[in-house]
């Protein structure tokens, strides 16, 4: 487990901003601060997915608890509330926290005079259930402990207020109760304590609880949750006590599974999730490697089944995305190949097959079940890199016959549509190079649309579109002629797409490459695009060109634990992305540092420099950023969206992206530690 000991919990205005998160295979997750406060909308024990993997609703925020002994009361609760003016409210029970860890699992460890008390908490797999197991050592006189479940149901990137907070509450014949939501009537949220009395509360809402995130964002963060009843305990002197809270979402018709928990049945079902994870990280095989032990627990984060194929998919961001294809296809070789779990990536692949229409993979699934959206370009080419991976992972004789039979007449369809055309403006041109958006698309990754305003419409022929054009054009080739059909059309095109890649995208003046061929000129911004010309298995440079691409990306992009979108010395380069939506929206691609964009750096990296030792040392010297950041802010555990292009490079965005877990995850195992396994 990674631990954080008392010295470093005190501090409440940065540990606040301080995050884990777990999840739960169907979509769903909880998440919270390490001192034990919520400081965003999407924050809570347990948000549940009620179509997994998406329609993700918060129906239970967290616990407060409160110690009493003689005389004294020892608080427990760490949380924000709006205050009068500009000034917070807020409880610091942090300052009696020793210890926080986590590991896939959440432990908070606590010290109130004589009092020890361990609070354990893990989602269960494929269930919107979560367990806190509580372990109470009482080394004095008799003690009582309350805890204060706080409830709700909304949308998890909603708010509440007293009124929408509508619930028919009973108490259970055991400790806990149930709440029926009048805004879901066929939905129980089922919360059930081993022990314990149960007190109704005569304030039964706690209001204004304030996010700081979303404080930091210009807006309000302010939440309401309710909490009916106080469960109250009492700690004989001298004596250990250990108690079992469980709170899961079902259909009214259903009986839970454990409305009648026993003292230690969390403590079980907490124990089975901890052998998950050891069962993945021993799968995986990296020994005793903590840092790809860390990626591979932070790479099951992504993976979620989805009811509407039955088959697994990755969801591209926590705590708010979804599965976007684009996404998906750059994070698979990390989180499946890098980790062994072979089906699940079999899966992936046949779950964005299913879903191939104009020969375009899907770009994003909705979080309100509407059909896939298609604009993008690249997730199509992007796919033809996942299933190359695949083969070069697996390459077995039943994998390439699971390609031939499901996967590679997608292939060629996507081929085809890009050849003739397809939508968003996507077709191939006469110097066989590919063109893609017009107006008001965002096709690329760098998608920004806000409105009318296109933050970087990249319209024409952008550098990286290019790369995985040529690549999966290769691809291609290489699969007809393992499959004994004719290649030709795929090579002859390749090698046109060669000639006119190298004619038009090098650019002499700065060393590197343009990012776009537009209609009008050569954009010449530099950008970190550039980069999949070399990192890509099939590249069109020359061994020089390809060092120079690298040595400008290093010395203009690089930046901490991430890769800078815009260089620094552009003039619309913003360093810092903090504030409202407008502000951060105009910095998302225009100097903001992107965690997934070191992975294709320190391939191309270590492909120009023949995966020397001295490149090996050089490059664990730009991933050790990447590891502090893995181990001690955000997410911890797990690696952020985005950063700052600005030093300190603080992490903003999505608190753990699934691309950027893969990516660094990938490029350690197997072009860094390649001979580790």
């Amino acid at each position: 487990m990674i631990h954080i000991p008392t010295e470093k919990l005190a501090d409440f205005e940065k540990n606040i901003r301080r995050e884990w998160t777990m999840t739960n295979g169907i979509g769903g997750y909880a998440g919270g601060s390490i001192i034990g406060a919520c400081n965003r909308t999407h924050q809570g024990y347990l948000i549940a997915s009620l179509h997994p993997p998406v329609e993700r609703y918060l129906v239970f925020s967290k616990t407060n608890e409160k110690l009493t002994q003689g005389t004294h009361v020892y608080n427990l609760e760490t949380s924000q509330h709006a205050g009068k003016g500009h000034s917070p409210i807020r409880t610091q029970g942090q300052r009696f926290l020793t210890d926080f860890s986590c590991d896939g699992t959440v432990c908070f460890s606590y010290a109130a005079g004589n009092i020890r008390m361990d609070k354990h908490l893990a989602l269960l797999r494929e269930s919107n259930t979560v367990a806190i197991s509580y372990t109470i050592t009482n080394q004095g006189e008799e003690a009582g402990l309350s805890i204060t479940p706080l409830m709700n149901f909304r949308e998890h990137s909603a708010s509440s207020a007293v009124s929408d907070l509508q619930f028919t509450c009973e108490p259970n014949t055991v400790g806990g109760f149930t709440l029926i939501p009048a805004a879901a009537p066929g939905l129980c949220i089922e919360l059930s304590c081993s022990a314990g009395r149960l007190f109704p509360r005569e304030n039964q809402y706690d209001v204004d609880m304030q996010y700081q995130t979303e404080v930091d964002n210009e807006t309000a963060g302010l939440d309401t949750h309710f909490c009916p009843y106080d469960l109250r305990f009492t700690l004989p002197a001298h004596s250990s006590t250990e108690i079992s809270l469980l709170c899961t979402v079902h259909p009214v018709q259903d009986t839970p599974v454990f409305s009648r928990p026993q003292a230690d049945t969390a403590a079980i079902e907490i124990a089975h999730v901890q052998e998950y994870y050891d069962s993945l990280k021993q799968q995986a095989g990296y020994g005793d490697d903590a840092f790809a032990n860390t990626l591979v627990v932070a790479a099951d984060q992504f993976l979620a089944r989805r009811d509407s194929t039955g088959l697994m998919t990755i969801l591209a961001g926590l705590p708010w995305f979804t599965d976007w294809g684009r996404d998906t296809m750059i994070a698979f070789s990390g989180l499946t190949l890098a980790t062994r779990r072979f089906s699940d990536a079999r899966e992936i692949l046949s779950t964005f097959a299913q879903y191939v229409h104009h020969g375009m993979v899907p770009n994003m699934f909705p979080d309100d079940g509407q059909d896939p959206l298609y604009n993008t370009a690249d997730a199509s080419l992007w796919y033809f890199y996942a299933v190359d991976a695949y083969l070069k992972v697996t390459g077995q004789p039943s994998d390439y016959d699971y390609i031939q039979q499901r996967i590679y007449p997608v292939l060629r369809e996507i081929i085809h549509a890009y050849a003739h055309g397809t939508d968003f403006s996507i077709y191939m041109d006469d110097d066989a190079l590919i063109h893609a958006g017009s107006g008001l698309d965002q096709v690329t990754w760098m998608d920004v649309r806000v409105g009318d305003w296109v933050a970087t419409p990249r319209h024409g022929k952008p550098v990286e579109i290019n790369a995985l054009w040529y690549n999966a054009l290769c691809v291609t080739a290489e699969l007809a002629e393992h499959f004994k059909e004719d290649s030709s059309v795929y090579r002859q095109l390749a090698t046109r797409v060669s000639a006119s890649f190298r004619k038009e995208f090098w650019n002499e003046k700065d060393g590197c490459l343009y990012d776009v061929i537009e209609e009008n000129g050569k954009d010449a911004s530099i950008r970190p695009n550039q980069i999949y010309a070399v990192s890509l298995p099939h590249t069109m440079l020359t061994a020089e060109q390809a060092l120079q691409v690298v040595n400008t990306v290093e010395e203009k992009l690089l930046a901490g634990p991430g890769i800078r979108s815009l260089s620094p010395e552009h003039k619309d380069y913003h360093g810092i992305y903090c504030g409202s939506l407008p502000k951060r929206d105009a910095a998302y691609h225009q100097g903001t540092a992107w965690g997934f964009l070191m992975g294709g750096f320190l391939t191309a990296y270590m492909k120009v420099h023949h995966h020397s030792p001295e490149a090996k040392k050089q490059a664990m010297v730009y991933l050790a950023p990447v590891q502090t950041h893995l181990l001690e802010e955000g997410c911890i555990g797990s690696i952020s969206e985005i950063f700052d292009g600005d030093a300190p490079h603080t992490c903003r965005g999505c608190y753990a992206q699934a691309w950027s877990v893969g990516e660094i995850l990938r490029c350690y195992t197997q072009d860094i530690q390649k001979n580790q396994k």
